[in-house]
């Protein structure tokens, strides 16, 4: 339960700079869909060595939706 825990968090920590860096970008370009799926290898990799099975996907993208989301909203904040 920690280390599922523990994914959800660097799940959201490492999707915070690529969805500030998304905010920023023309929506539904290549770049902005290159900053929503960069960061997917890298949290397979993760989960693949912290033996994490699959049922367990779900937990891990709300936690990458919320750091998108935050992200793209620090950057919001920036220019407001």
């Amino acid at each position: 339960m920690a280390t599922l825990i523990l994914l959800t968090i660097l799940s959201l920590v490492l999707n915070l700079p690529f969805g500030y860096l998304r905010a920023g970008s023309r929506k539904f370009s290549f770049v902005w869909f290159l900053y929503i799926h960069i960061p997917i290898p890298f949290l397979f990799l993760l989960r693949t060595y912290a033996g994490v099975t699959y049922k367990y996907i779900p937990i891990m993208a709300i936690g990458a939706i919320l750091g998108q989301f935050i992200g793209g909203r620090l950057n919001h904040n920036r220019f407001s």
